[in-house]
């Protein structure tokens, strides 16, 4: 069985050591990962994950083409890697990096609203979630108790503006607040990923809002270079989810999300 982790971060040789300890310092944690590629790929080596949907976070708009180059690159280099694009707010033209990212190969968009330090439904991001509607999928991280960027709300807001949006809500839609974002979002039509949230949950709560949201909608994700693939992908799978519903959380939700045929 093709194996998707939809939540993986990577990035160049020469930054990841201090990206990964700035990310360390933001969560106040010791992370798992060295963030590069080569150590992902090398998790593969001792798991079924067969493909990683891959991506990084532009914090200035100075960086947004030289992530969006780095992780096309990447991709190219690397038939398991599904790249995602960067984007800032603050970047000049998005609809031209958007155009370019397309041709480049990249499949979809990620933004961080607490590390960008801007609310999801700013409308510097709702031009870029138009110009994005119907064209790219885009993974949102969600939730953090100590900032209001991204709030479940503001998806829900963003959601109903853009309904042919695909959106995966990350971390339950809210990796500190679960049971708000289920509130807010158990209704809408989008996707939530679970990675960064078993450590929080344990197993049986993961299972119930898993089955909550529906195991139609949930797409397994990992959260490297925080979190262990492997060991995330063994946790996961251990609970005791039917064939089916884990062929779905793990396969073909992502397809879905993606809008393509990923593996046999």
């Amino acid at each position: 069985m093709t194996v998707i982790d939809i939540h993986a971060h990577i990035y160049p040789e020469k930054i990841a050591a201090k990206a990964v300890d700035a990310i360390g310092a933001f969560y106040d944690t010791t992370m798992y990962g060295q963030g590069t590629a080569d150590h992902l790929l090398s998790v593969m080596e001792h798991s079924p994950i067969t493909n990683f949907v891959v991506h990084s976070v532009a914090t200035n708009a100075r960086s947004v083409e030289s992530i969006n180059d780095f992780i096309a690159r990447e991709c190219e280099a690397h038939s398991e890697f599904i790249g995602f694009m960067a984007m800032h707010q603050d970047y000049a033209d998005p609809e031209k990096e958007v155009e370019r990212a397309i041709a480049l190969g990249l499949k979809g968009m990620k933004i961080h609203p607490d590390t960008q330090e801007i609310n999801l439904d700013d409308p510097r991001l709702m031009n870029v979630y138009e110009i994005i509607e119907g064209r790219l999928p885009i993974i949102i991280h969600m939730g953090d108790y100590r900032h209001d960027f991204s709030h479940p709300r503001r998806l829900k807001n963003v959601l109903r503006t853009f309904p042919d949006l695909v959106v995966n809500g990350a971390h339950f839609g809210g990796w500190s607040m679960p049971e708000v974002a289920f509130d807010l979002l158990g209704e809408e039509r989008c996707f939530i990923d679970m990675s960064s949230s078993m450590f929080w949950l344990g197993a049986r709560r993961t299972k119930e809002l898993c089955r909550l949201y529906g195991t139609d909608r949930v797409l397994f994700g990992s959260d490297f270079p925080m979190w262990d693939p492997v060991l995330e992908y063994n946790t996961f799978a251990s609970i005791d989810f039917s064939d089916d519903e884990l062929e779905n959380m793990l396969w073909h939700n992502a397809e879905r999300f993606l809008g393509e045929k990923i593996g046999c």
